[in-house]
């Protein structure tokens, strides 16, 4: 009877292990896929923008997100992830809704898409921040620019509804 006991112990242990590892496997694979389409983004913004500014954050977004995605993509190699190799669907469409506006249009636009992208990414890199492995330190190394992003968006959208 002990025997049992100790190995349905073990085994809890052992599928907890592997629970905390798919769940830091899916916060990489998603931190990848976002980073994609936020370089993405910010390549959109450089061209369709109106405004120097939504010009200026587009590069920042860009640069970033592409120096991150490098970093993501090292953290996920680390634990035995393959990482994506672009964004997802629901980022392509996204994309694809902006890539049809200009303008002032655009700016607003973007300026909303990102403050609504970046509260949401930052919820999930301080959830993933917690954990003690390469995704943890990956997500803690990110928090600041997000939030520089996320201040940056906000300012935008203040600077576009104060001056409509």
């Amino acid at each position: 009877m002990h025997v049992i006991t100790i190995t349905a112990f073990s085994l809890l242990l052992a599928s907890n292990a592997l629970a905390a590892e798919s769940s830091s496997q899916a916060f990489l694979k998603k931190a990848i896929e976002g980073n994609y389409a936020e370089a993405k983004m910010g390549q959109l913004a450089q061209q369709n923008g109106q405004s120097d500014d939504v010009k200026r954050f587009g590069q920042m977004l860009s640069d970033d997100h592409s120096a991150a995605n490098q970093k993501a993509m090292d953290a996920a190699k680390s634990i035995g992830v393959t990482p994506p190799e672009g964004p997802n669907a629901k980022q392509k469409t996204a994309y694809d809704k902006m890539s049809k506006m200009t303008g002032t249009k655009f700016d607003h636009d973007f300026a909303m898409h990102m403050i609504a992208d970046h509260q949401r990414d930052i919820s999930e890199y301080k959830k993933a921040a917690k954990k003690a492995d390469a995704a943890g330190e990956y997500a803690k190394g990110e928090i600041d620019v997000l939030q520089k992003h996320l201040d940056t968006a906000e300012s935008l959208s203040s600077r576009k509804t104060s001056s409509q």
